[in-house]
Parts: C-alpha cells; sequence; structure tokens
C-alpha cells in the first residue's frame, strides 16, 4: 500500500463513524477527491484480497472499516463490541414510518399507528436516529422528521435507496402458506360418520 493508503486506513480505524470523502480531504489538503477514491479501491482490495478479518464498507454516505459478518457471533458472544440499546416495538414502528415515508409530521405518523408518539419521537432524536428535517406547509407548519446518517450506520446501509422495497416486505411479512398436501386435506369434506349397525332380532 502506498503512503496515502496507509493514511487513510489510520484513519477510518481511529475514526468512531463512517468518513465521507470530503472529510478524509483535511487529512492530505493535495490529494484529489480520485486519489481517496483510488485509495479506498486499494484498502478494499487489500482486505478481500488478502484474507483479514475486517473489511472497507460504504455506508451511511461514508467509509468504516467493519468486523467481517462471519466473526460478528463469536464476537458478540464474547462481549468485546459494545451493543446499542434495543428500540422497542413501538419505537420500530415509528422509526420504518419515518423511514419509508420522510420527511414526514408527526400527525401522519399517529394517523397511521393509531396512537400518540410524542415520546417516541424525541426518544429517536436523542438516540439520533431521526432528526427535524423542516417545517410542514400545512396548518401551524409542524415539524417534519427524517432519519439521520446514524440510522443509516446502525442498519448498515450506503443511502436510502438500499431500503428494501415496500413490495419486498409485503412479501417477505406475508403469513407462510400450507404446504400443498395440507390444503387439500383442510380443504377435502370430512369422511361421513359409520352408519350405526341394525339391532340383532
Amino acid at each position: 500500500m502506498d503512503q496515502r493508503t496507509r493514511l487513510l486506513e489510520a484513519a477510518l480505524f481511529a475514526a468512531p463513524r463512517p468518513l465521507a470523502l470530503d472529510e478524509l480531504a483535511v487529512l492530505d489538503p493535495e490529494a484529489s477527491e480520485d486519489d481517496w477514491r483510488r485509495a479506498l479501491a486499494e484498502l478494499r482490495d487489500h482486505y478481500d484480497v488478502e484474507g483479514h478479518g475486517v473489511e472497507l464498507a460504504e455506508l451511511a454516505g461514508g467509509w468504516q472499516i467493519l468486523t467481517l459478518p462471519l466473526f460478528a457471533e463469536a464476537i458478540e458472544r464474547a462481549a468485546f463490541a459494545e451493543r446499542p440499546a434495543r428500540l422497542s416495538a413501538a419505537a420500530l414502528e415509528v422509526l420504518a414510518i419515518v423511514a419509508y415515508r420522510q420527511p414526514v409530521g408527526r400527525a401522519e405518523i399517529e394517523d397511521i399507528r393509531g396512537v400518540s408518539c410524542g415520546g417516541v419521537l424525541r426518544m429517536l432524536q436523542e438516540r439520533n436516529l431521526i432528526e427535524v428535517a423542516g417545517r410542514s406547509e400545512g396548518l401551524g407548519r409542524p415539524l417534519l422528521y427524517a432519519t439521520t446518517a446514524q440510522f443509516l450506520e446502525l442498519l448498515g446501509l450506503a443511502d436510502l435507496a438500499a431500503l428494501p422495497r415496500t413490495d419486498e416486505l409485503s412479501v417477505a411479512l406475508r403469513p407462510l402458506a400450507a404446504p400443498e398436501p395440507e390444503r387439500a386435506a383442510a380443504a377435502a369434506p370430512a369422511p361421513a360418520a359409520p352408519s350405526p349397525a341394525p339391532p340383532e332380532p
């Protein structure tokens, strides 16, 4: 690896979050964006070809060095990595609505869920998973919410285009159909009860 690629590796290793291309410019003012892209490609190839336990991943609009998924379970079991606190079902519902409808207001979220969500929105903001993205032109100009770069980082996504499409979700969440023999058995009429034997004379 050349000196710039090694500098890039050191910066990504030290950073607690993905670094965007424009942030890398401060490392070497003489390097162009294309220089950094070449360095990223070299570093990615280095990890891929030489069989390392980490990889260079593009996520949340930047780049980060991550553990290979192959070793994630063992590392989690050993409790070496800090795990983020789990989100409640309500928080996941609100987060999904914001992700797919953004920018979206509180009233629309509550209309979809059928319950108040003020506390959940505040918690998601405190966790830096959503942020205020502006105000609606509607009555009272309510706040509009959108997801953050940390949301993408948490899900391991490069950008919002990597979210599953809604039609893919509907297929994935559809209940499993019964196997053919079971469906046929369920549809077949129940066998008639045997007729009682005539009384003996």
